[in-house]
């Protein structure tokens, strides 16, 4: 794979291809196998990076972190020759809920006018320790950006959606009512927030169709619903790719969350299925979406009647997950070259090291950016939950470009 390097406002940027660049901001370190920041067909990926400063240190409290995590965000935006004004969507993840009002205080000074879209998880640890992990995309092109927000919809720190290009970004639409309250019934939750996306799709005159990838964020209190309520609203077999992630919390008391990536056009929009998966009511294994592709997130499972993770230890289990991923990449024709992002959810954030080092081993040139977090209480008993079958410790989804 060719590469070459370009001096640009103090930074480094690494061209991989003609429309891959890899992104690094003067003076950053990255402490594990991911880019800061990927340059992709006009998108700039940004990894979830640590909120430290220069020194590699990391403030002790929540205002500082959020501020030094904007200021890494910035970095890398920078890096890539944009603006915060450029970005156009973005995951936050708190360790602690009640930071929610200050990271909204934070994010509106960052953003001041027309800000991204946005989601926000509650989790029960990142790496290092951190309070407040950000992961967000930029896109190059300003005069193909346009917010979109629903007639009445009450003014906030993010957008409810951000038209860039071909895609919709939308923000995280909770369960809950415009004024912050929440219904007792989990089926209106999970309802409500189907209405919220449905609202802001149809302001770009789209609908569920145009979907090609949803994170269900959730709570157990709706965990034995939400599917069903889901499988409504799409079509079996063309559903859009998925992550559906357990909350260890989300703002304002909520249980369910949907945030996710359209498609203005759907005739750039492609279901993949690969042939060793049955048709779903609930996800795709993978979704093109124009030049991207939304590989719905797997763990370690394997296929067949006796379905089921037969590998005890995180490492082997990132093995077998990445086994599964590639079958959607290559279905499509890629491979992990074509990888831009990834997110990765482990079960216990002690296990990072491990679960590094087998990741590595995928990407051993062009490392796509990452986002990390534990974001339940690890489990405590890792024994076989039947017969040699064990319980899920990992799960990675990926974004890959052609």
């Amino acid at each position: 794979m060719m590469r070459f390097l370009i001096g640009f406002l103090g930074a480094v940027v690494v061209a991989f291809s003609a429309d891959v660049h890899l992104v690094i901001p003067a003076g950053a370190t990255v402490s594990g196998p991911y880019s800061a920041g990927l340059l992709a067909n006009d998108f700039l990926y940004i990894s979830g990076l640590k909120p430290a400063g220069p020194d590699g240190r990391i403030a002790p409290d929540f205002s500082a972190q959020m501020r030094q995590a904007l200021d890494n965000v910035k970095a890398v935006v920078q890096a890539g020759g944009l603006t915060m004004r450029h970005v156009v969507y973005a995951h936050v993840y708190l360790t602690n809920m009640a930071n929610y009002r200050e990271m909204n205080r934070l994010w509106a000074q960052a953003f001041p006018d027309a800000p991204p879209a946005r989601a926000v998880l509650g989790v029960y640890s990142l790496p290092g320790d951190a309070l407040v992990e950000i992961t967000a995309v930029a896109f190059r092109d300003l005069a193909r950006r346009r917010v979109l927000v629903p007639q009445g919809y009450p003014e906030g720190p993010a957008s409810p959606g951000v038209i860039a290009g071909e895609k919709v970004y939308l923000s995280g639409f909770l369960g809950a009512a415009l004024d912050g309250k929440i219904p007792d019934d989990p089926v209106m939750q999970v309802e409500m927030a189907f209405d919220h996306m449905k609202t802001t799709l149809a302001v770009a005159g789209l609908d569920y169709r145009h979907v090609v990838f949803v994170n269900p964020y959730l709570t157990n209190k709706v965990a034995g619903i939400m599917n069903k309520i889901y499988a409504s609203h799409f079509e079996f077999n063309n559903t859009p790719g998925r992550a559906t992630i357990r909350a260890n919390s989300l703002p304002l008391g909520a249980n369910i969350e949907f945030t996710g990536v359209a498609v203005l056009d759907l005739s750039k929009r492609r279901a993949i299925r690969p042939k060793n998966m049955a048709p779903s009511a609930t996800a795709s294994p993978c979704v093109w979406g124009d030049d991207t592709y939304y590989c719905s997130s797997k763990s370690a499972f394997i296929r067949g009647p006796n379905l089921g993770i037969y590998m005890p230890t995180v490492g082997a289990q990132v093995r077998q997950t990445m086994r599964n991923l590639l079958d959607g990449l290559e279905e499509a024709g890629l491979k992990f070259s074509n990888v831009v992002s990834a997110n990765v959810y482990l079960d216990d954030i002690n296990d990072l090291a491990e679960m590094n080092r087998v990741y590595a081993q995928y990407f051993p040139e062009l490392k796509p950016t990452r986002t990390t977090v534990a974001q339940l209480p690890p489990r405590g008993n890792r024994n076989p939950v039947r017969d040699d079958v064990y319980p899920s410790l990992e799960q990675i989804s990926l974004i890959a470009v052609r």
